[in-house]
């Protein structure tokens, strides 16, 4: 069928018989984690070149550092009133909703938690920080780590950039070399499917759709105020440009399933600055405001940290202050920011936020171990999403947008679904 030529079907067909498999043969599907592993790892693979390039390139071709500042500035500022305005729904909608209450801490299924509170309570935020600036670079794209990665580049592109018309050469070196890399990236994609299909499997056989029922009303809260913060706040910020959220979603669906499939960003961050850049922002910007979100726009991940922690001090019996409520949230404006760098980040990122607060029992983690994998899926998303709508909107901002282009992507997509319906 001509149907299953369209990647987002073959991985919405591959999500669908996932979730079979886990649910009629969840022995068999939790074996199926390395599927799901070796998808993201291709993607890993080449993640840090073409970031790299994306963002050397993109500074290049501005020429002016200046404006590399105003920009980087400017998206600095945005992440973080953005950040803020989902810290301040998550924490609203969890004291309406009291998700919390009722739940019996003896009728849900715990867990060892003990590496995520150690972790949690030894984080050294001024560390943090400081690892942000790689001692070796090379170690950085080794590794993977994409803060590091990010600042390298940029530096990098700083440099070329003063060497001006002796840095061109190398400049053109770098666009073949991008090339290669969005072509092995095309490679990679044709297993999408599969990487969707162990990652969804894998994820129903092994925790079960029956972990989900003690603590729906969370999941329900979270996904809901996520949706209240894509499709009201997000589509409104996209609407002062007049663009269509509802149109880039549609443009970017493919990346958002696979998302779903893997419960991973990472696996769509190539892809999204390809598409972001086909869409009609500008490569400079597109280079600086992705990769930066990585690490400083998290807004699923902050909603989900804000509401886990009013959920917890629900649960058991903690009355919190205004003063403290607050608190919570000038904390997590601090260590939602390291969530992207550290292996195991939502749980680790709670613990240190438990820890400072120091009034809801840390313990407490273990209510949401078997539900955490179901609402990755809606951080993940909430977070690509959000920083896709970011980078449009820094975009328009600095009058780096092509309308003509994105007029011309749109119409041609409406096409092509057509087509692909009339068969």
């Amino acid at each position: 069928m001509k149907l299953l030529n369209n990647l987002t079907v073959r991985v919405l067909l591959a999500i669908t018989l996932g979730i079979l498999t886990g649910y009629f043969f969840p022995e068999t599907a939790a074996k199926l984690k390395p599927l799901g592993d070796l998808f993201i790892n291709l993607i890993k693979m080449v993640i840090a070149p073409i970031i790299f390039l994306t963002i050397v390139l993109g500074i290049s071709n501005m020429g002016d550092l200046k404006k590399v500042g105003r920009v980087g500035g400017k998206a600095l500022l945005y992440f973080e009133i953005v950040t803020t305005g989902a810290l301040a729904i998550g924490l609203i909608l969890a004291n309406v909703i009291r998700p919390g209450d009722g739940v019996q801490t003896a009728a849900v299924k715990g867990g060892d938690i003990s590496k995520y509170t150690e972790q949690g309570a030894g984080m050294d935020w001024t560390e943090f920080f400081l690892h942000i600036v790689p001692n070796n670079a090379i170690k950085a794209f080794a590794e993977g780590d994409i803060l590091q990665v990010l600042v390298f580049s940029m530096l990098f592109g700083v440099g070329l950039t003063r060497m001006g018309e002796k840095g061109k050469p190398l400049i053109q070196t770098f666009e073949r070399l991008s090339k290669v890399f969005f072509n092995i990236l095309g490679v990679v994609m044709v297993l999408a499917p599969l990487g969707a299909f162990g990652g969804m499997a894998f994820t129903i056989g092994k925790y079960g759709l029956s972990t989900l029922l003690p603590l729906a009303k969370l999941m329900g809260t979270v996904y809901a105020t996520m949706i209240l913060f894509i499709f009201v706040i997000l589509n409104l910020i996209l609407r002062y440009y007049k663009i269509s959220l509802w149109a880039v979603l549609k443009f970017i669906k493919e990346e958002l399933l696979i998302v779903l499939g893997t419960s991973s960003s990472e696996s769509a961050l190539p892809q999204i600055m390809d598409k972001l850049e086909t869409l009609g922002c500008s490569r400079s910007v597109v280079g600086l405001v992705v990769p930066a979100g990585y690490s400083f726009n998290l807004d699923g991940t902050t909603i989900y940290l804000v509401m886990a922690t009013i959920f917890l001090a629900q649960v058991f019996g903690v009355d919190l202050t205004l003063g403290q409520e607050l608190t919570i949230i000038g904390i997590l404006m601090v260590t939602s920011k390291g969530a992207a760098g550290v292996t195991g980040s939502g749980f680790i990122v709670l613990a240190s936020t438990l820890t400072a607060i120091k009034v809801i029992p840390v313990e407490g983690l273990a209510l949401l171990l078997g539900v955490d994998r179901f609402m990755s899926e809606a951080r993940s998303i909430t977070n690509i999403i959000g920083n896709t709508v970011a980078t449009i909107f820094i975009a328009n901002n600095e009058g780096e947008f092509d309308r003509t282009k994105y007029e011309r992507v749109l119409k041609r997509e409406a096409e092509n679904e057509l087509a692909d319906y009339k068969y």
